[in-house]
């Protein structure tokens, strides 16, 4: 799924949506919450201090994290310890809160992004939470979806629009979600339910993504092409199947609204299969 027009398609996005958020935090009320927990300044922050350690990853598996705390965690991370490990550390590992100066931090951490990768090749893999091998490019794709994620959020506090293009989502889907079930994803899924030993087999097809399918079986997640003994077939918006993953709208409201479309010889597997394959 890597290719020439979908690497220069999510540096374009990471720059875009980065400048984006970082004109909308200069002028949001800092303090305003933007989560049950962060202030819209925490949040700032905290997607600041994730595009940091990435301008690390990408140098190398063993280049230093510019967070204090963070080099120890990175390999025990999971998705259901990060918000208490990783986001606690990188949460009082950064601890600026003025906004112009986390704007400025945001822009500069992408901006060295793009340089230090402008001639990499974007299937070349990097070390990632929990043991997991990404490709650069689903790196670049993961940091796109936090931003805009935490965006919402941050817009939503301060009562102003904020665009989430299905293009930009799309790029995430393909580029992380695939490539993360392609390349390994380690140890980042361990700490829930186990594997069913039966093969579980879900295909994912939306009008901004190609098809392809994920697949469970003893203890292993693979990235398989769309076949025609798959157990269940999700027709997707992306927009909507992220904010159903990551726990921001709930899976009946994203059905009622069309944005997903279930079926298949066993559309029940469904559930254990996102049971296990989940993210924070």
């Amino acid at each position: 799924m890597i290719t020439p027009e979908n690497w220069a398609a999510v540096r374009t996005a990471i720059k875009d949506v980065g400048d984006r958020f970082a004109t909308m935090v200069l002028e949001a009320p800092p303090d305003a919450m933007a989560t049950a927990d962060w202030t819209i300044m925490d949040t700032a922050a905290h997607v600041a201090s994730l595009a940091m350690v990435d301008t690390a990853l990408v140098v190398s598996d063993d280049e230093p994290v510019p967070v204090l705390g963070t080099d120890a965690l990175l390999k025990s991370t999971t998705v259901y310890n990060i918000n208490d490990g990783l986001n606690e550390t990188l949460f009082h590992g950064y601890p600026e809160r003025r906004p112009r100066e986390v704007a400025a931090c945001l822009g500069d951490a992408i901006g060295q992004m793009l340089e230090l990768t402008a001639d990499a090749d974007p299937e070349r893999t990097v070390g990632w939470l929990g043991g997991s091998r990404l490709p650069l490019a689903g790196l670049f794709a993961h940091l796109v979806n936090e931003v805009l994620l935490h965006g919402r959020d941050v817009a939503a506090a301060a009562g102003v629009p904020w665009n989430v293009p299905q293009e930009y989502i799309g790029l995430f889907v393909e580029l992380f979600m695939f490539e993360i079930a392609r390349n390994g994803v380690g140890n980042v899924l361990d700490g829930g339910k186990p594997i069913p030993s039966r093969r579980i087999a879900v295909e994912f097809r939306s009008a901004y993504t190609r098809p392809f399918t994920i697949a469970l079986q003893d203890d292993e997640i693979r990235a398989e092409e769309p076949s025609r003994d798959n157990d269940v077939r999700v027709y997707f918006q992306p927009v909507a199947l992220d904010l159903v993953l990551f726990h921001r709208i709930s899976r009946m409201h994203a059905a009622a609204t069309g944005g997903l479309r279930v079926w298949g010889r066993r559309p029940w597997l469904l559930f254990p299969f996102l049971e296990r394959v989940r993210l924070p």
